[in-house]
Order: C-alpha cells, then sequence, then structure tokens
C-alpha cells in the first residue's frame, strides 16, 4: 500500500508540473502556451509570403505537438481573433456572438508583419528535440514585444490559474520607452470588444476593473448598445435582460439583434418607460456591467511566476536590450569577417601569392607555402588566417584573379569597416538603440492597433436605492395577522427592504421578513409589540416575579438577529407589565399592603435606567413587593 502510495505522489506531481509548464500557463518570455509556440514556429517555417490552409497548417504543427489537430485549430484560431500575430481570411468566428469557425480546411492563415519582425531570429533561438526525436522545436521565441501582456492569457492548471487582461500595443512599448528613460508609467487593459472602463482598483494587474457596455440613447424609447463587456457576447447579453426583465428588474417592449461586424443590439421601450431612466438599471442588473479580477501568473526560470504588469514591462525590456545587443554582436562578428575575407582576398591576389604553388606537387606543401607567404601581412589582417580560410583562397576561380577589381574591393572594405564603426557605437549605447527600435515599431504598426476601450470613473450603480420603496405594513392585534395585506388602525411606515420585529408576552421575541399576511404567534402567546427592526430603536420593559413580586426594569436594542429564529428578551416564567418604545417613561409602583406600612407607593424613571444587552438582567425598581403597575401620564 506504501509503495501505491509513492507512485502516485510521484505520478500526480509529474502530471500537475506537466500541466503547469507544458499546457496551461504562458511563458513570461514570449507570452505563449507550447501549442502557441509550436504553431507560430511552424508557420515561420512555412512562410512564403502566402496564405496556408489552417488545416495543413495543424497538419504540419503535429510533428512538434503531440496532442492531436484539434487543439491546435482551437488554439490558433484563439491566436488569431487576438488580431497581432496571425492575418486571416474566412470566417473564423465572430468575437461578439460566439458563433464558432469554420472548418480548418476552409479558412486560412500566415504570420502577420509584425510577428514576423518581432518574434523569430534563428541566431537567437534555443532549440530541443520534439516529443518523438525526429524534429527541433524551440524554448522559448525571442520576442521583442510583451506578447503575454498584448495578447492578455487565460489557463487553469493544477492548484493555480492565470487570467491576464490584453493591453493597448502603442501604451505598452510607450511604458517600456519611459523604463529605458527611467521615467513613471501607468498601464491599464485595452479589450479587443472595447466597452468603458473604471480600472481605479486594477493595482498593476492585482486586482480587478469595471466593464460597461457602451450604450447610445437613440430617441427617448430606444437604447442601442454599440460595445459589449470583454468575457460577454451578444447572446449572453441578450439573455441576461431577458431574465431582468422577467424579474421586474426593467421593463421591454422588444430587444433586436442587428450585430455583424460591429455590435448593434436595440431595445425598444414600452408606455411610460423612457431610455434615460433605463440605464442605470441595465448596468445594475444585466451584463451591460461586470466585474473581471486579474491574476497575472507565468512561467519564468521553468517555474511558475505570480506578478504584476509593471515587473513584466520591466524584465522585458532588459530582454529587448539582450536581444538587440546579441543581434548587434552577431552583425558586428559577420562584418569584421567580411572585412577579413576582403582583405586577405585582396593580399592573395594583389601580391600574387598564387603564383608561389604553381609547381608544388604537394596539397599540403601548397597550403604550407600560403600560410608561409601570408605571415608578413598578419598585421593587415583582423585575425590570423585558418586551414579554412586558406581553402577558400584555393578556390578562387583564375577568372576572377584575373579580373579582380582592387578599386571595388577597397570600396566594400570601406563600406563593411563604416557598418562595423556603426555597430560597435550602438553596442556601447544599447538604450538608445531600444528606444529607436521601439519607436519604428510604434510608427509601422500603431495605426493597426488603436485602443477600443475608453477609460473613465464608473459611479458604481446602488441597486438597493433604486429598488427602494416606502410601504405600509398592518398589524391587527386581535386577529393576530401583520402584513401589507392587513387593514388596521395599527399601520407601521417602513421600507420594502426593512424587518418586522414581533415582541411577545411571553418574553421571547422574533424577527421576520415583511409578509403580505401573516399569523405571528409563539406557542400562542400574546404579541405585545410589532415594530421595524432598525437597530437602533430603544425598548423599555417592566417585568415582575411571581415568587418573590419584586419588579424589573430594563432596556435594550435588539442589534442582532437570525431570521424567523426566536430569542428570549426576559427569563423563563418572568411576567411582562409594561414594554414601551417613548424616550421618557415613568411608572407608579402600588405596593402590597402590609401592616403599619406608610408608603403605599412610589414613582420610577424607567429612562433612568441604563441600556444594556438584551439579555442583560434588570434593575429592581423597589425593595418592596408591587401589586400594580401604572402608567403616569405627563
Amino acid at each position: 500500500m506504501e509503495d501505491i502510495k509513492q507512485l502516485m505522489q510521484h505520478h500526480y506531481i509529474k502530471y500537475a508540473s506537466y500541466v503547469i509548464l507544458d499546457r496551461a500557463i504562458p511563458h513570461v518570455i514570449d507570452g505563449l502556451k507550447p501549442v502557441q509556440r509550436r504553431i507560430l514556429y511552424t508557420l515561420w517555417l512555412m512562410h512564403d509570403g502566402k496564405l496556408h490552409k489552417v488545416a495543413n497548417v495543424a497538419g504540419q504543427t503535429m510533428a512538434l505537438h503531440p496532442h492531436g489537430d484539434a487543439p491546435i485549430v482551437e488554439a490558433l484560431i484563439n491566436i488569431a481573433n487576438k488580431g497581432y500575430l496571425l492575418d486571416k481570411q474566412g470566417n473564423f468566428g465572430n468575437l461578439y456572438t460566439g458563433d464558432p469557425a469554420a472548418a480548418a480546411r476552409y479558412i486560412e492563415t500566415r504570420l502577420t508583419p509584425l510577428a514576423k519582425e518581432t518574434l523569430f531570429n534563428a541566431d537567437l533561438t534555443a532549440t530541443i528535440a520534439s516529443y518523438d526525436g525526429r524534429h527541433q522545436e524551440p524554448i522559448c521565441l525571442p520576442a521583442k514585444i510583451p506578447v503575454v501582456l498584448l495578447q492578455g492569457a487565460d489557463g487553469i492548471a493544477v492548484g493555480m490559474s492565470t487570467h491576464i487582461f490584453p493591453h493597448n500595443f502603442l501604451e505598452l512599448l510607450e511604458a517600456e520607452i519611459a523604463i529605458l528613460e527611467d521615467k513613471p508609467f501607468t498601464i491599464l487593459p485595452d479589450f479587443p470588444t472595447g466597452g468603458i472602463m473604471d480600472a481605479s482598483e486594477y493595482d498593476k494587474g492585482r486586482g480587478k476593473v469595471r466593464l460597461r457596455a457602451k450604450i447610445e440613447v437613440r430617441d427617448a424609447k430606444t437604447l442601442v448598445i454599440k460595445e459589449i463587456c470583454y468575457g460577454t457576447t451578444t447572446e449572453s447579453l441578450i439573455r441576461s435582460i431577458d431574465e431582468a426583465a422577467k424579474k421586474g428588474k426593467i421593463k421591454i417592449e422588444a430587444i433586436h439583434d442587428y450585430t455583424a461586424e460591429q455590435v448593434e443590439i436595440e431595445i425598444k421601450l414600452p408606455r411610460g418607460q423612457y431610455a434615460q431612466d433605463l440605464l442605470d438599471a441595465l448596468y445594475a442588473y444585466t451584463e451591460c456591467q461586470v466585474s473581471l479580477s486579474s491574476q497575472i501568473v507565468v512561467i519564468k526560470d521553468n517555474m511558475p511566476w505570480e506578478t504584476d504588469v509593471d515587473s513584466i514591462l520591466r524584465l522585458h525590456t532588459e530582454k529587448l536590450q539582450e536581444y538587440l545587443r546579441r543581434e548587434l554582436e552577431i552583425e558586428r562578428d559577420r562584418l569584421k569577417e567580411k572585412i577579413f575575407e576582403k582583405s586577405l582576398e585582396q593580399i592573395f591576389i594583389e601580391n600574387r601569392l598564387y603564383k608561389l604553388i604553381e609547381n608544388l606537387d604537394s596539397y599540403d606543401k601548397v597550403h604550407q607555402t600560403i600560410a608561409t607567404s601570408l605571415v608578413p601581412f598578419h598585421a593587415q589582417l583582423l585575425r590570423e588566417p585558418t586551414h579554412d580560410d586558406r581553402e577558400r583562397l584555393l578556390s578562387i576561380p583564375i577568372r576572377r584573379i584575373s579580373r579582380f577589381d582592387l578599386t571595388k574591393n577597397q570600396e566594400e572594405i570601406l563600406s563593411y569597416t563604416t557598418q562595423l564603426a556603426r555597430v560597435e557605437k550602438e553596442l556601447k549605447s544599447i538604450k538608445k538603440v531600444a528606444i529607436r527600435y521601439l519607436q519604428g515599431l510604434i510608427k509601422k504598426f500603431t495605426k493597426d492597433h488603436p485602443r477600443r476601450t475608453e477609460v473613465q470613473a464608473i459611479q458604481q450603480v446602488n441597486t438597493r436605492a433604486m429598488e427602494t420603496r416606502q410601504i405600509k405594513v398592518g398589524f391587527d392585534p386581535a386577529s393576530g395577522f401583520v402584513g401589507t395585506k392587513v387593514a388596521s388602525q395599527h399601520m407601521i411606515e417602513c421600507t420594502n427592504f426593512d424587518k418586522i420585529l414581533v415582541i411577545f408576552k411571553d418574553g421571547t421575541y422574533q424577527v421576520i421578513n415583511i409578509p403580505e399576511k401573516q399569523y405571528v404567534h409563539h406557542n400562542g402567546n400574546k404579541v405585545v409589540y410589532v415594530g421595524v427592526a432598525d437597530k437602533k430603536t430603544v425598548i423599555s420593559v417592566a417585568y415582575r416575579d411571581p415568587e418573590t413580586h419584586y419588579v424589573y426594569a430594563k432596556r435594550f436594542i435588539i442589534d442582532k438577529f437570525i431570521l424567523d429564529k426566536v430569542y428570549r428578551y426576559l427569563d423563563e416564567g418572568m411576567n411582562l407589565e409594561f414594554i414601551s418604545t417613548e424616550p421618557q417613561n415613568t411608572l407608579e409602583l402600588q405596593f402590597i399592603p402590609k401592616p403599619r406600612m406608610t408608603v403605599t407607593k412610589a414613582q420610577f424613571q424607567v429612562d433612568s435606567v441604563a441600556i444594556k444587552g438584551v439579555t442583560a438582567k434588570g434593575v429592581r425598581m423597589a425593595n418592596r413587593e408591587v401589586k400594580k403597575l401604572v402608567l403616569v401620564k405627563s
């Protein structure tokens, strides 16, 4: 049994790690889950400028992804609909209505110019063997833009989940420029469905945002929803409006959905209802307003990392500088090699070193002779020639040697030298290079990605205030009924949100919801008070101990209760003699007559008793036995 437990634990940990690292959570550097990375890498290998059938892309990606074509197609459609990395042709579904995409054999895609320019560089991409060992796939793409914040991401793993909002392309790059220039910045989400957003509680991606649909008042009787909240569809929104109408929260005459390329939901109102008055109710009771919470969890250094937007941007800014530096270093080495090759070739031809090997009968002697002849020229070269360099010299055709243009060769060396000087200068000011690179992306691609979600403060709709109305509750002491449909001289004015406090003569009480008509009783006991359970009314009572005939007074506030539960305000067996909610009461105590008694009665100010808890003991009103209590009228 112990072996089975250890085996299960081992396999569970492996499964959890696999789901977290290889399925559900995106990598912080390229913002992609493995299936998304494999799709984009396959499209890069396939790229020829033309559109490819999605079914074909899925088939090619299966060489890297071991889970079949269905999740590949689903992931590809998801990436394409985000609008940044893939061009699309055909029916990829509708973001607004939730309609599905056409079959993979009917739709086509390819990489966007933005994706080609910012995601791929073979020299910077580390690879590992694919699942079957036949191919190489990237560990992580060298992304020069923060894709994870640009596109957003959702994923549910074992014991954790991530919910990252999409952000605006221009604002992300401007924030990175601000980081490079050591300036403050603020970054807020931007949703593809548009709408209005209050991000006052966003807290760098650790909080939440409130979203509202954009609603136009076409006329006094017509509202038109033009943009919806992220995460909703026109179908779910219309369903929420219908449900609110059925519950009586709003009144509508008809609702029509004309959504195609853009959202257009028309709401017609009945007689007595006006468009401007309905707006708050739509925000309060339908999906016209939603609240979304952000939780940023990404993979970093092969481990899940819970972080915020600012930290991801700073990390990406560092990675951008690293990638640009490495590209410049590769370019520097390439230019040096070009200069070396051109200089070596010029020395070999200009000094007629090829003449030295014309009569040699051994290939080893040829190499040795060339190596010896080049020694005096080493100072003119960037490095010492190798065996491969000599091989390249020996492969120069005689025709090229005879037509060698010294002037052109020197011009090419000068051109490469100038480029090398520029590269080495840029390597010394990599921040400026990064800023210039980001500014270039902004100039080139911003027009295709404008902000869609309007940022403004949203006043929280007070649904309680909207629904609050004054009502009258009647209580008939003779019949024992209480409710809104009880006609009586005893009427209580309150709101529909109030609760009713019922106090019984036997020393018990309970709090109930406002009924239409309800018989109130507790073991057949008489009701002595009915009022609003407002948690602030002071109740004064006087009661008698039937064994000692002493009387007691106490004052209390009922501020804690569970609906319909019966509580006690007097000890069992005590007799209630007086109850009132008036602030001042004077009671006359009439004592039981006894021999030689000179004082037969006394007065007691009930309001002199301190207010205590409802279960507290009362204060003895006199040290004599009391026959009767009488309220003294002022």
